[in-house]
């Protein structure tokens, strides 16, 4: 991809070829998502909150708020069930703050431990793994994410360079208030796209995004618009090899046995990682139980039979949730 781009132009009757940075250019891109950085960056109190997952995405942000010279705290939220491999490579990066979730009285709370107390396991639909153990990190923070459009559809519906959920009413007539422009989402939330071009906008996009950062969640999302190559060719042009579970054919990074995978990944997932689905079957175990304490309707008699649901291969399969256990499932548990 050209850095610049070549426009023929005529001035006065006179005949000019005029060069301007190419918008699709990794060098425009950096520019924009430093320029981002910067303009959001706290001014008081607390420094950014860096998501890190240790993928792809997240050494590029990573890398570019070291590039921007803003104020960062990078953490790194423990699902307990992230890839030995990706746990092994979080540790060689420095200042990487592992976060663990906990419940009120201080335990840890794990993939194995919210089984019973969730009481069926997470799936596409309730992912309330992503809520209960990497979602909490970063409240009352500014957040910054590595969220790409390319990534799917769901995340072009749904991200933009600023993302606020929370206070919706509130936020929607913040933002009317002070002549920005937004969009609500179908997931919940409305989002921003930062104007790097016109400094009055980005004043008051800033302006708005301290205001409201401390009692809503708010991510700024610098790489929004970069896409698979721009994020590969920004991490060799950097020297950052990035997650050694790439270089075995992996095309993302992310916990053993995600639901949003798929079946085919999960089952990969447990071929490779047999220790890691031995405790999924003894988690299913005690909430199998649990729900059979409560007086739940269930046909799986064990462990295993939670996991052949879980993988798609019961011939019978059937979703046996109530709406009810369903709310409960995405409720907090302290």
């Amino acid at each position: 991809m050209e850095d610049w781009i070549s426009q023929e132009a005529t001035i006065n009757g006179v005949d000019f070829i005029c060069h301007k940075p190419n918008p699709d250019s990794l060098w425009q891109k950096e520019k924009d998502a430093i320029e981002r950085l910067r303009a959001f960056e706290p001014k008081d109190g607390d420094p950014y909150y860096l998501c890190y997952s240790g993928g792809k995405d997240s050494d590029c942000i990573r890398i570019l708020a070291q590039l921007a010279g803003v104020r960062h705290e990078i953490h790194h939220n423990l699902t307990t069930v992230d890839a030995p491999e990706t746990i092994a490579y979080i540790k060689t990066i420095p200042n990487v703050i592992i976060d663990k979730a906990r419940y009120a009285d201080g335990t840890p709370k794990t993939m194995w431990n919210l089984m019973p107390k969730k009481r069926m396991p997470p799936t596409r639909i309730v992912r309330w793994c992503c809520s209960e153990l990497k979602e909490r990190g970063g409240e009352g923070r500014l957040k910054i994410t590595g969220v790409r459009w390319d990534e799917s559809t769901n995340r072009k519906a749904n991200a933009d360079v600023v993302r606020v959920i929370g206070k919706e009413k509130s936020t929607q007539k913040l933002l009317e208030s002070m002549g920005l422009s937004y969009k609500v989402t179908k997931s919940g939330g409305v989002v921003l796209n930062a104007q790097t071009g016109d400094n009055e906008v980005l004043r008051d996009q800033t302006d708005f995004l301290h205001h409201c950062y401390r009692d809503r969640s708010v991510t700024v999302n610098p790489i929004v618009d970069w896409t698979d190559r721009d994020v590969w060719d920004f991490l060799h042009h950097y020297g950052c090899e990035a997650n050694p579970l790439y270089q075995c054919g992996e095309s993302r990074i992310g916990c053993i046995g995600c639901p949003l995978a798929g079946p085919r990944a999960m089952k990969k997932d447990f071929a490779k990682y047999p220790k890691y689905k031995a405790n999924y079957i003894a988690a299913f175990n005690r909430m199998v139980e649990e729900r059979k304490r409560c007086n739940l309707p269930t046909e799986w008699g064990t462990g295993h039979d939670v996991m052949t649901w879980w993988l798609g291969d019961d011939p019978n399969q059937l979703t046996m949730f109530s709406e009810n256990e369903l709310y409960e499932a995405f409720s907090d548990i302290d």
